[in-house]
């Protein structure tokens, strides 16, 4: 699979403005400035596919990415405090209507800040995946933040942090400026794509 030709192919902002799925989707989650712009660049091997931003809340759509027979899915970010209630509103209907639509989603990356324990968001999010039965992957974002003992303590923490949720999950250390990770998602998106 070529990730380097992937698109930006649409972006959603309402549950009713949602388009059929007729492929693949692949999608990445997370609070708010976690990282998820900056991973999906990586992966696609392009500097500005996705938009950065240094200011969080940003992402308030849900952003399609066409690589191949696959959709990259970009989900709004969660968790920032100085979002409007009617916004986070929106947000709560229009994540609740994307997974609850019987969409083709293959996997959900779950992005966590690895130099801190994840947050009350992140585990509601990992909750909510848990009871709707959706495969998630977690991935923790910033490695290369940490010097040696810090990213094997984190490593040590976060299965002990997330409890039952990591269980059974793969846990992926990345780095969007080494590179870290990048090698693996692509390969587990690989491995899951129809």
């Amino acid at each position: 699979m070529n990730f380097n030709n992937a698109y930006f192919e649409k972006a959603f902002g309402t549950f009713e403005q949602l388009s059929a799925s007729d492929l693949d989707e692949f999608c990445f989650s997370g609070r708010s400035n976690v990282g998820k712009s900056s991973l999906i660049n990586k992966i696609t091997n392009r500097k500005s596919l996705a938009r950065v931003s240094g200011k969080p809340g940003k992402t308030v759509t849900i952003n399609f990415y066409r690589a191949d027979n696959i959709r990259i899915v970009d989900l709004p970010g969660y968790g920032y405090a100085k979002v409007p209630f009617a916004e986070r509103t929106r947000w709560s209907d229009l994540m609740e209507g994307y997974f609850k639509s019987g969409r083709n989603i293959k996997c959900v990356f779950a992005l966590i800040d690895m130099r801190h324990p994840p947050t009350d968001f992140d585990m509601a999010m990992l909750d909510f995946m848990w009871a709707m039965d959706i495969n998630y992957h977690i991935v923790l974002t910033k490695s290369d933040k940490l010097n040696k003992t810090e990213y094997k303590e984190r490593l040590e923490n976060i299965r002990v942090e997330l409890g039952e949720f990591a269980e059974d999950c793969e846990i992926i250390p990345f780095s969007a400026t080494s590179g870290e990770g990048a090698d693996k998602i692509k390969e587990i998106i690989e491995s899951l794509r129809g």
